[in-house]
C-alpha cells in the first residue's frame, strides 16, 4: 500500500526532527560538562556520558571537542540575535531600545547558568575562540546598540561627539562584567536587575546637557 502524502509528510518530519534533537541534546550536555569541569579538563567521553549516548554518536554531529565549543557559541549567538531583534521590534524610542537590549542580554545568560559560565569563562581562555567574538554575528549584535545610540544622537538625546560603536562596546563591556561578577559571586541575586543600573549610569553620562 502506498502511504498517503500526509503520512509521508509526518514520517519525514519525525525523521528530520531526530538528528536535530540529538544534536541539541549533545550541545546541552557539552555546555553542562564544560561549565562543571572546565573546557580543558573535559573529554568527549564526558559529554557522551552526560548526554547518555555512545561516544561515537558525538562524532556523527561534531568533529572534535573544539567543534562542540564553537557550536555552543554559534548557537547561542543565533539565539541572542533573534532575541535582540524581537525585543526592539517596533520600539521607536532609542533609549528604551537600549534598555530592552540590556535586559535581554543579561536575561539570556541568567536563564542558563551553565551557558553563562561557558560564555563568560571558558570561551575566554582561547585566543582562537576570542577571535570569534569579533565575527560577523557579534558585529551584527553590537549593531543594534550602535543604531540605537546613533538614533538618540540624531534626535538630540545624546551628545553628538560620541562614537556610537565605541559607546555600544562600552555598554556591552559593562554588562559583560556584570555577568562575569554574577557567575563568580556567591551572592544569589537576579542578574537582569543589573541591566537598569548599568544603562542608567552610561546613558545619563551620554545625555546632552
Amino acid at each position: 500500500m502506498t502511504a498517503s502524502p500526509t503520512t509521508r509528510k509526518r514520517t519525514v518530519s519525525r525523521q528530520g526532527a531526530g538528528p536535530g534533537n540529538k544534536r541539541s541534546l549533545i550541545l546541552k550536555a557539552a555546555t553542562k560538562v564544560f561549565a562543571r569541569n572546565g573546557f580543558s579538563k573535559s573529554q568527549v567521553t564526558d559529554v557522551a556520558k552526560e548526554a547518555k549516548v555512545a561516544t561515537g554518536t558525538i562524532y556523527l554531529y561534531f568533529r572534535s571537542k573544539e567543534d562542540l565549543l564553537t557550536s555552543i557559541f554559534e548557537q547561542s549567538m543565533r539565539s541572542a540575535l533573534k532575541s535582540a531583534a524581537d525585543t526592539i521590534d517596533k520600539v521607536d524610542d532609542p533609549v528604551e531600545r537600549i534598555l530592552r537590549l540590556a535586559r535581554v542580554h543579561l536575561g539570556e545568560l541568567e536563564q542558563d547558568r551553565n551557558l553563562a559560565v561557558v560564555f563568560q569563562v571558558e570561551l575566554r581562555h582561547s585566543t582562537k575562540f576570542m577571535v570569534r567574538f569579533s565575527a560577523a554575528q557579534v558585529q551584527t549584535y553590537l549593531g543594534h546598540w550602535r543604531e540605537a545610540i546613533s538614533d538618540a544622537q540624531a534626535c538630540g538625546q545624546f551628545r553628538g561627539d560620541i562614537n556610537p560603536m565605541l559607546a555600544a562596546k562600552a555598554l556591552f563591556g559593562a554588562l559583560d562584567e556584570m555577568a562575569t561578577n554574577w557567575i563568580l559571586s556567591n551572592r544569589q541575586h537576579s542578574l537582569v536587575d543589573d541591566a537598569d543600573t548599568v544603562v542608567d549610569l552610561l546613558v545619563n553620562g551620554m545625555r546632552k546637557p
